[in-house]
């Protein structure tokens, strides 16, 4: 591996998103706004009810992307200003993180409205992010760099959110008069950082606009692009079978990453020792997912996904077990492991699987369904969290997904390998 790909300024710039819109990810969905929701933001409302309505907008969120998805990837290509739609999402998704900072107390309803079009910023721009890695680096650099991407969102992520758990450990030093009002903070903190480090990549990553088809600056080019996209990726099983598996298998990666505060929080664990792990995991998850780039260019991206799924299988079934501070840190290694090798073998896998001139239209398809998947996990965990009256049995549920697409990945024919 030439890891002199790494600094090259295009792809510093590109991975610098990551680094800049992961501190959403980690600060606001796994840590800080489970924790003001189930208090601050609560009006009473029992522990099981927190979670269903957690789940219900996390669902909401990704079924509108999903919708949104394979439109904007095909206008995208049609217009060749990826971009200038990137910098559009990435806008909504700061004001309305940073607008949190503004809810009342007991006011649910509004920080999760916020919520949910702050995650569609997130989402939006991610499905652009993630097209412009075909155009950014030769085929067989796709698994090392797009694990570079996720390395920098683990480290840059973490280290925000060390500097937001110092406020919240400490309030009184940063001239703020509670722990309540010190995660409020955060929520401006994750909007600057996303912006500051967003900048990068508007600068110096460029488009090649000569890869990008006619220009036809309406829906209804957008339209019919996305209706030819759906009928090449129905002719393609497998394309079709690789992104049904993604569906699944990603789904269960999704739902753990937004309901694991959560979860912890329902069996008794102290925030503290959550917000630890959630550290741990990310701290963990830069060198990991380094090693898994590495690990896609010796033995492949499928087989590196058989590894980091067979992994979440068996950390969805400790979880069920899990009692103590000591056993959820335990857990929090495993994911660290391979959560970043999931996502970015999964990209680069797909980048090396579809035509690079219409990138924009087949990631769109490749985030739809991710985000339909996020729909199902996270509903399911709270539904089942309802009837049974129990966050263990809800947990339990994810393993379904795992399972079905680990069995429908092993069913998919790996492009062929290109090793550097």
């Amino acid at each position: 591996m030439q890891t002199r790909v790494w600094f090259r300024r295009p792809v510093i710039a590109w991975a610098a998103y990551d680094w800049a819109n992961s501190a959403f990810t980690l600060s606001i969905v796994t840590v800080f706004l489970p924790l003001l929701l189930a208090d601050y933001w609560n009006d009473g409302a029992a522990s099981t009810v927190t979670t269903f309505r957690l789940g219900a907008a996390n669902s909401t969120a990704s079924l509108l992307v999903a919708l949104i998805s394979p439109l904007l990837g095909a206008c995208a290509d049609q217009l060749g200003r990826r971009k200038g739609l990137l910098l559009a999402f990435a806008v909504l998704g700061i004001v309305m993180t940073g607008s949190l900072f503004l809810v009342a107390e007991g006011m649910w309803p509004v920080a999760l409205l916020c919520y949910v079009m702050a995650t569609i910023g997130f989402a939006g721009g991610n499905s652009l992010y993630d097209s412009l890695l075909p155009g950014l680096v030769e085929r067989q650099e796709f698994d090392h760099v797009s694990a570079y991407g996720f390395a920098a969102g683990y480290i840059g992520g973490a280290l925000l959110l060390v500097v937001n758990i110092a406020m919240v450990s400490n309030p009184s030093f940063f001239g703020l008069e509670s722990q309540t009002d010190a995660i409020r903070v955060a929520f401006l903190t994750v909007a600057v950082w996303w912006a500051v480090f967003s900048l990068p990549l508007f600068l110096w990553v460029e488009e090649h606009h000569d890869e990008f088809q006619a220009r036809q600056s309406s829906i209804a080019a957008g339209l019919r692009q996305v209706w030819i996209t759906a009928k090449q990726i129905g002719a393609q099983k497998n394309i079709l079978l690789f992104l049904l598996a993604y569906w699944l298998y990603i789904d269960g990666v999704f739902t753990i990453i937004k309901m694991a505060v959560d979860y912890g929080l329902a069996i008794g664990l102290d925030r503290q020792d959550l917000i630890i792990a959630i550290l741990i995991t990310n701290f963990i998850g830069f060198p990991a997912a380094l090693l898994f780039g590495f690990l896609g260019g010796r033995i492949g991206a499928q087989r590196g996904l058989y590894i980091a799924v067979g992994v979440y299988i068996l950390v969805t079934v400790g979880a069920v077990f899990i009692t103590t501070e000591t056993g959820f840190y335990g857990l929090a290694v495993s994911i660290g492991l391979v959560q970043g090798g999931v996502q970015s073998l999964s990209r680069s896998m797909y980048a090396a699987m579809i035509p690079q001139n219409e990138a924009s239209a087949y990631f769109g398809f490749y985030n739809m369904l991710g985000k339909f998947a996020a729909i199902l996990g996270p509903l399911l965990m709270g539904v089942v969290a309802l009837v049974f009256s129990s966050q263990r049995i809800a947990i339990l549920s994810i393993l379904v997904l795992f399972l079905a697409g680990l069995a429908l990945l092993s069913r998919v024919q790996a492009p062929a390998r290109q090793v550097l």
